[in-house]
């Protein structure tokens, strides 16, 4: 096994929420945030609707979310790039579960739906595999606390780009 090598990452965060009192009271003040990584566009945030958000910005809840899916796409992706199974596309659904319980919540669960289109000249079985072996090398799934499952279907498309047969 190698050593490990670090990487870094920087963020900046601003609240943009001071209604012009700040947080005297619970009602106060928004949630709203910029989100800032140089050389990107910003993102613009906020709570969840559900704890006084803003429901048209991205809010943390989504963005682990997004993260996972992410993640585990460009995992499945480079698998499938070194394994030989030619992925022509790829879409996920996931879907997580967090509880609240008093002023407290968390994740404890979150399930990847990915749909995989596969030439159909590749392996179904081993694009099915891959999933598993792309789970266990997500830098995110490995970071997070709570179990993340995923639930491929993988569709092999001929030439023409029409099914052929679902997984």
């Amino acid at each position: 096994m190698s050593a490990p090598h670090p990487h870094h990452y920087r963020t900046e965060l601003e609240w943009t929420g001071n209604r012009g009192e700040g947080t005297r009271t619970y009602r106060s003040y928004r949630r709203d945030y910029v989100l800032r990584i140089d050389g990107k566009p910003d993102l613009a945030g906020s709570s969840d609707a559900t704890f006084h958000g803003d429901a048209a910005r991205h809010n943390p809840e989504d963005m682990l979310m997004a993260a996972l899916s992410a993640c585990h796409m460009l995992s499945y992706l480079h698998m499938a790039a070194v394994g030989g199974v030619v992925v022509l596309a790829y879409r996920d659904l996931a879907r997580g579960r967090m509880v609240t319980q008093g002023s407290s919540g968390r994740f404890v669960e979150v399930v990847l739906k990915p749909e995989v289109s596969i030439d159909a000249a590749s392996d179904a079985d081993k694009a099915v595999a891959l999933h598993d072996d792309a789970h266990h090398a997500c830098f995110i799934a490995n970071s997070v606390n709570f179990p993340v499952r995923c639930e491929p279907r993988i569709v092999r498309v001929d030439t023409d780009a029409r099914p052929v047969s679902p997984i």
